[in-house]
């Protein structure tokens, strides 16, 4: 764990790319654990990073137990309940589920955990796709800070941040690099 600074802001590397890799394994395999029947399972991503760490983790278990499970992607963008917030003509981004989610264990799996909104949305906009038999949830790292009663079942990485801090997760598929960091920001008193 290393800290930097960039502008007089304090950056932590929480996860390296070593520690990335492993914590994606480590999930697979804790998905296995949890259902050894893998034939009614099915993974879908929350765009835009959860979706590169779904393929992943479909990924892992292809490799380990011989299986490939049906693969989704999911924008949540119309779903959010902060959408007038964040602008009048937000970005929307195909979701890709060409499977039912009916009667399946599906693990929806995002990048970070924070306040449980995002995970709200997500669950919204699946159940308009079926009903699956349950759901699971995996994040590469949970901060803390939930605003809504919502846990993680499959955790890379628990990290105790303030509610003023970020968490930008760097995903070589996207980004170029796999990295982990928390960038602390000073709370403004108002």
């Amino acid at each position: 764990m290393g800290t930097r600074s960039s502008g007089g802001t304090p950056r932590t590397v929480l996860l390296g790319a070593d520690d990335v890799r492993r914590a994606v394994s480590r999930i697979a395999h804790e998905i296995v654990e949890r259902d050894r029947d893998l034939s009614a399972l099915a993974i879908v991503g929350i765009r835009s990073r959860g979706d590169v760490l779904a393929q992943r983790l479909r990924e892992a278990l292809r490799v380990h137990e011989h299986v490939t499970v049906p693969l989704g992607a999911l924008d949540i963008t119309l779903y959010r309940d902060d959408l007038t917030r964040i602008g009048y003509a937000p970005v929307v981004h195909e979701s890709a589920l060409d499977f039912s989610v009916d009667d399946k264990v599906v693990v929806l799996v995002d990048d970070v955990l924070f306040t449980g909104r995002t995970i709200r949305a997500a669950l919204d906009a699946l159940v308009d796709y079926g009903r699956p038999r349950a759901i699971r949830l995996a994040v590469l790292v949970d901060r803390g800070h939930r605003e809504l009663p919502i846990r993680a079942d499959f955790v890379g990485k628990n990290v105790p941040t303030r509610a003023t801090d970020d968490v930008r997760v760097h995903l070589v598929e996207v980004d170029g690099r796999d990295e982990v960091e928390l960038v602390a920001r000073e709370q403004v008193i108002a």
